[in-house]
Order: structure tokens, then C-alpha cells, then sequence
């Protein structure tokens, strides 16, 4: 048998064809991005990267090599006991490395020698990232999207939400991003991919909706915290029809109360988001919310960064950017709660 290099833009297209998607680099650089449902199996680990490339540089590419392969066959090995002895004959893994070179080839030998039918990226993930940034404009482009509009607080992540569970298709670039797409926006203990990451979810997630449907998303700026969104998808988005959420001032209080109740129950932490405000909003305002945090008194802080912050900034933003906003269909719900948001989205999809 004959590992089968297939060009990046084919893979991109018959991901689902594979049996399985094996990268071979190491952790580091999976964390750092992967094809979608690609499986982490290092031909080197982190370490053992380090140890072959400074062998290669202070000694010589060959002596490199030789203690390259003897870490690389020790690990096939351990990866075949692991996950390969229980496969069938017609298993058809899609294997990958930087770029396609010695870790991804040697396994994929290795695997072809067994009997498997083997592909292996022709470039790797260097050419599987330059093919997903060039199709990254046709899948933003194919789509129609229903912008879902309306200032901080009123719910336009609920109702995202609550549009999901009922069946619509939903871009929830907030969780992709894992950021609330503002200054106060970073949760705790959830750092956000790197802006490859990013990208290869949002492609992923736009290759796979149906174009005869419409698509639901938030109208978020040209960055989530610090990722930048796909600028074909911002053009997208800019140029769609809107959706004009709407909530009384007291349930968005409440509503930011509940979704940011780390904030709630860490005032030293919200002092020092608060912080990030000292150039926007004065010294003395910002030291002014962060004694009333102290003191338990947050309700009013959270109203006076809705109306004196956010709001006005949001209203120009959204006038100045969505083209359609001026004709957006006003939606209501009842209140804030979830069950309010599920009758929403039922209307809205009726």
C-alpha cells in the first residue's frame, strides 16, 4: 500500500471521509490550533522537540536525526499499543504535522505498513491554515444572517441561547471566544484560544450550516476581547438584517447582576476590572464605583456603567455600523428569565 498525500483545500472538503484526524505535532502546538476532531498523538512530545532541535543546532543534523527517530519510534509504538491495536482493517486515518514532513510521515508509514489505507496532508497544518483563511470569505459570504441587536444587559446571549436549543443555527462568537466582548468581558479561569484557534472554529462552525437557513448571531465589533473576528464575516454581519432586542432598565440590571456574579462575589476583582475605565471615564468616577463596591453596594455601579457607559457608546456603534439597524424588527420578551427568552425564540422561529 501507498500513504496518499491529499492537497490541504481537499482535506478542508472531506474531513467527515476519515476515520480519524491524528495530528502528530506535539501538545504545544495542537493547544495552539488543530484541525476539527483531530486527535493530539505526538510523533515528539514538547520536550523531546527541544532535546532533536538543539541537538540539531550544537551538534549536527545527523546525530539529530538518529535520537529524533529513537524518541519518534518509542512513541509511534506507544500510540499504536494504545489506540490502534483494537481497529479494523477499513479504519482510514487523515494524519498531519507542521508541515507534513518527517513526524507525520513516519507515522503514517508505520500505519500503512500495518495495512491501514493512510492520507496524509500534503504541507500539513501550515497548508491546512492557509487553506482555511482563503475559504474563510466564501463561508461568511454564502450565509444569510438575522443580527440580533440591543444594548448590554438586554439578554442577546439568552436569547442565543434559547435560539439554539430550539433548533436554529446559532454563531455564538462569545463562547468561541470564551469572552464577554467587552472591558469587563474576561472570565475568570477561562483564557481565550489564540486568534488561530479562533479563526479555525469560526470556519468550522460557518462550513457546516446549511445555506437555505438563516443564521443567528450578535452584533459584535471587529474584536471579542482580544481576538479579532474574521473581517469577511464583520462585512457579513454589517450588511444584514437586525433584530432589535429589547428589556426594561431594571431586568437588565439584574440580568448583568446574575451573569457576572463573579464580579458579585469578588468586589476586589471587579475593582480592578473597574480599573481598565480610569482613561474613558475619570479618575475620580472609577474610584468612585470601586468605593461603592466595597462597601456591597454594586446595583448602582452596574446601573451607572449600563447608562453612563455602555449605552451611549453602543447606540453610536451600532447606528454607525449595521447598515439595516434603522429598519430592525423590535423584539421583546417577557422578562429576562429563560423561559421568557424560549417564547422569544419560539416566535421568532414560528
Amino acid at each position: 500500500m501507498t500513504v496518499q498525500a491529499i492537497p490541504a483545500g481537499d482535506a478542508i472538503g472531506r474531513l467527515a471521509d476519515f476515520s480519524a484526524v491524528i495530528d502528530a505535532r506535539s501538545e504545544a502546538e495542537y493547544a495552539e490550533d488543530h484541525l476539527p476532531g483531530a486527535q493530539n498523538w505526538p510523533t515528539l512530545n514538547d520536550g523531546e522537540r527541544h532535546l532533536v532541535g538543539a541537538a540539531y543546532a550544537q551538534i549536527n543534523p545527523f546525530e539529530a536525526r538518529k535520537r529524533g527517530a529513537a524518541l519518534a519510534a518509542a512513541n509511534i509504538a506507544r500510540h499504536i499499543e494504545r489506540s490502534v491495536i483494537d481497529k479494523p482493517k477499513g479504519w482510514q486515518p487523515l494524519v498531519y504535522c507542521w508541515r507534513g514532513g518527517k513526524r507525520s510521515g513516519s507515522l503514517a508509514l508505520v500505519l500503512d505498513q500495518i495495512g491501514f489505507r493512510v492520507a496524509l496532508i500534503d504541507g500539513g497544518y501550515k497548508a491546512f491554515r492557509a487553506a482555511v483563511l482563503a475559504d474563510l470569505p466564501q463561508q461568511a459570504g454564502r450565509l444569510d444572517y438575522r443580527v440580533v441587536c440591543g444594548p448590554t444587559g438586554c439578554g442577546k446571549t439568552r436569547l442565543l441561547h434559547a435560539l439554539d436549543e430550539a433548533g436554529a443555527q446559532v454563531l455564538d462568537l462569545e463562547d468561541l471566544a470564551r469572552h464577554r466582548s467587552s472591558v469587563l468581558g474576561q472570565v475568570p479561569g477561562q483564557p481565550q484560544p489564540t486568534q488561530k484557534r479562533f479563526d479555525t472554529l469560526v470556519w468550522n462552525k460557518l462550513r457546516l450550516f446549511d445555506a437555505a437557513r438563516p443564521v443567528f448571531i450578535e452584533s459584535e465589533s471587529k474584536k471579542v476581547g482580544n481576538l479579532a473576528v474574521p473581517d469577511a464575516l464583520v462585512q457579513a454581519m454589517r450588511a444584514s438584517p437586525c433584530l432589535r432586542l429589547e428589556l426594561a432598565e431594571d431586568q437588565r440590571v439584574a440580568l448583568l447582576m446574575e451573569d457576572y456574579e463573579f464580579f458579585v462575589s469578588d468586589p476586589g476583582l471587579f475593582c480592578d476590572r473597574l480599573g481598565a475605565l480610569t482613561t474613558l471615564r475619570g479618575r475620580s468616577v472609577v474610584e468612585g464605583w470601586q468605593a461603592m463596591v466595597r462597601a456591597g453596594d454594586l446595583e448602582p455601579v452596574v446601573r451607572a456603567l449600563l447608562l453612563t457607559h455602555y449605552d451611549p457608546g453602543y447606540a453610536a456603534s451600532i447606528e454607525r455600523n449595521f447598515r439595516l439597524y434603522a429598519d430592525a424588527q423590535p423584539i421583546t420578551p417577557t422578562d429576562r428569565s429563560a423561559q421568557a427568552m424560549s417564547a422569544l425564540a419560539r416566535e421568532i422561529l414560528a
